[in-house]
């Protein structure tokens, strides 16, 4: 498993862990049941703070993205379709939504280029839907 963080980016660092390991799970380079490092054996890794990781981890044990069991471990758990409800939900769309406008503005994108791949996007996962 391979994480890698940009310092510089002014994306948060526990967001930028969070995101690549849904990448890695997209990819198929995480499988269900695969152990991920500890939180303390990451953050050594990636220099960064103990506490960056297990923000990082929370957010996708909350998202149903990942288990921890004491003594165990973290594990990615089977299913993803698990939908987060409530407050959860709602924190979950807001955090990938600022993830992506952080990257994108990273990238050198502008709030109308931005918005504009954003609504197409949304757009076309309609007409998917509907069948269009």
């Amino acid at each position: 498993m391979e994480i890698d963080v940009e310092f510089q980016s002014g994306i948060p660092l526990y967001e930028q862990i969070a995101h690549q390991v849904l990448e890695m799970i997209d990819s198929g380079q995480l499988q269900p049941g695969d152990q991920l490092p500890t939180t303390r054996d990451l953050a050594v890794k990636l220099g960064v703070n103990f506490n960056t990781v297990a923000r990082a981890y929370r957010m996708l044990d909350q998202g149903g993205i990942i288990s921890t069991q004491h003594g165990r471990g973290t594990f990615i758990l089977e299913k993803r379709e698990k939908k987060p409800v409530g407050k959860h939900k709602l924190e979950n769309i807001e955090d990938l939504t600022k993830f992506y406008i952080r990257k994108a503005t990273y990238l050198g994108f502008n709030s109308e280029e931005i918005r504009a791949c954003f609504e197409e996007i949304v757009e076309r996962n309609e007409d998917k839907k509907t069948g269009d």
